[in-house]
């Protein structure tokens, strides 16, 4: 641990809890500046951080993409981004001073000379801003330029951290298309940055819903000893989207919906909802425990009776004609890209031997929705009549990733009148409603964890590898075997989804 990481603020008194972690002396190299994700997400998110009062006074932001701007320039886009998607209120002085710290590099990632000017531009900051060496690159970029970049960071020593300060880099997902290239892509980066500086970004784990899946657990005893194959009849995890591609199309045909939000997303959702309790709440006692549950996963044997894949047909959704996925701008009409997925799997270990966990995700479904389901078995036994409790169905603990974040538990409770019907009530709980404060953007989060050093909220490179060796036998099937089932825009997904838990005696939860 450097002297950087290990400071800590004399006044603050260690009990208080309600005082927030502050990041250091830092600055952010943002590369893809002009992209969407770092118009909509990233310059809001540390604005926002900024008006929190989380960031230190000399903070620097620099951008760097193909733009012929001057510093002017890429102010005035951070400004615009800020104004226009920023969660908190805009205060001007808040804004001047971290416009001060603003730089611009032009340039393509190839070129030598705007990476020599780049590592000038950090060092002017490094003095004028007193930023103590520290610098996060985030590489808000196509995959297949990660390695360029961090190769280019590394020829022209912006990689290596002066003494007493670190250098980090910050990668957005997808960490490679399937196993072999994911490994690839691990030895590239930590060839230049060691593991423990490299932050791998899956904004779901900076929700406060997600990571309230492990206070729910583990701060309470009412859940956990139920929380085990004795009780839990079985658990689906699902990620629906209301919309299209938009203008995704470069990106996404050819990867899909099982590589886009399964391999990362859902599988890490998986893995904190099932994992035991780790020693501590620090990143290597949360990786240790993860990946024990990643590596006892493990897939059907039928895959093609136990994985689904769709492709969204036109259709009407939400009051308006929507074209099909064969139909949008710049996708192959014979593409069998899949924009809906869905898998079956189990985890072979003491605590969850025998339990189904259904997984799935898609684009233009009925609603946008995420939400994890732990459906709990039916009582042993009914001392009622049938027609008493017709309408009562299985227990469940529903978390709400998003959007309307929180807790729903549903049981059976008696309706009010002389006869004894049973029916199924819902018990809510909404974090809009439980605290006064807003919970920050998952960016916010992630970003000052990166700041700070904090890699609690990270997956790690071994999560990563064992997600894929889960996912790639599908995709290898799917390769082989028939092209993806149409559904129409604004459904629920395929037919053949509802028949695989049909065939388990079971029925997809309609959020």
């Amino acid at each position: 641990m450097t002297e950087t990481d290990s400071w800590i603020n004399p006044l603050r008194d260690p009990s208080d809890r309600r005082l927030p972690r502050i990041a250091g002396p830092s600055g952010l190299v943002i590369f893809g500046v002009t992209g969407d994700l770092s118009r909509k997400k990233l310059m809001p998110a540390v604005y926002d951080l900024a008006n929190r009062g989380l960031l230190p006074p000399g903070f620097s932001l620099v951008g760097f993409a193909r733009r012929d701007w001057v510093d002017e320039d890429f102010a005035q886009v951070v400004h615009d981004a800020v104004k226009e998607h920023a969660r908190t209120a805009f205060r001007e002085e808040v804004w001047q001073e971290l416009a001060a710290g603003m730089r611009f590099v032009p340039g393509d990632f190839g070129d030598d000379e705007a990476f020599e000017k780049l590592r000038v531009t950090v060092e002017e900051l490094d003095k004028a801003r007193g930023t103590s060496g520290n610098f996060a690159f985030y590489l808000s970029v196509p995959p297949k330029f990660f390695p360029q970049v961090v190769q280019q960071l590394k020829k022209h020593r912006l990689s290596e951290a002066p003494g007493g300060s670190w250098r980090r880099a910050v990668i957005e997902k997808p960490f490679g298309h399937d196993l072999a290239s994911a490994q690839e892509l691990n030895r590239v980066v930590h060839e230049v940055f060691p593991p423990a500086q490299v932050f791998r970004i899956d904004h779901y784990l900076g929700k406060e819903t997600v990571q309230n899946i492990l206070a729910l657990r583990f701060a309470n005893t009412m859940f956990e000893p139920l929380w085990n194959r004795s009780y839990v009849d079985h658990v689906q995890i699902t990620m629906a989207e209301d919309i299209g591609i938009g203008g995704r199309a470069g990106y996404y045909d050819g990867i899909g919906a099982a590589r886009d939000v399964i391999q990362n997303h859902l599988l890490q959702l998986l893995a904190l909802t099932t994992m035991e309790e780790p020693a501590g709440f620090d990143a290597k006692a949360l990786l240790r425990e993860k990946l024990k549950v990643l590596q006892a996963v493990r897939l059907p044997d039928d895959l093609g009776a136990h994985t689904v894949r769709g492709q969204y047909a036109h259709g009407w959704q939400g009051g308006e004609e929507v074209l099909g996925y064969l139909e949008e701008e710049g996708i192959d009409p014979d593409s069998r890209t899949d924009t809906y997925a869905a898998v079956k799997l189990g985890i072979d270990n003491r605590r969850w031997a025998g339990v189904p966990f259904y997984l799935r995700t898609g684009k233009r479904l009925g609603r946008r929705v995420t939400e994890i389901a732990v459906v709990f078995q039916r009582a042993p036994h009914l001392p009622f009549s049938r027609t008493d409790t017709q309408e009562l169905g299985q227990n469940a603990l529903v978390i709400r990733v998003q959007p309307d974040e929180g807790v729903t538990v549903r049981f059976g409770s008696k309706v009010p009148g002389t006869s004894m019907e049973i029916r199924d009530v819902s018990m809510d709980f909404a974090y809009g409603e439980s605290f006064t404060e807003s919970s920050p953007e998952a960016y916010e989060r992630l970003i000052l964890d990166v700041l700070l050093g904090d890699a609690n909220l990270f997956p790690r490179p071994q999560e990563v590898e064992e997600s894929w060796r889960i996912l790639d036998p599908v995709e290898k099937h799917w390769d082989t075997h028939g092209k993806p089932e149409q559904y129409t825009a604004g459904t629920w997904g395929p037919h053949a989804a509802d028949e695989m838990l049909a065939r388990d005696g079971r029925s997809w939860r309609r959020p």
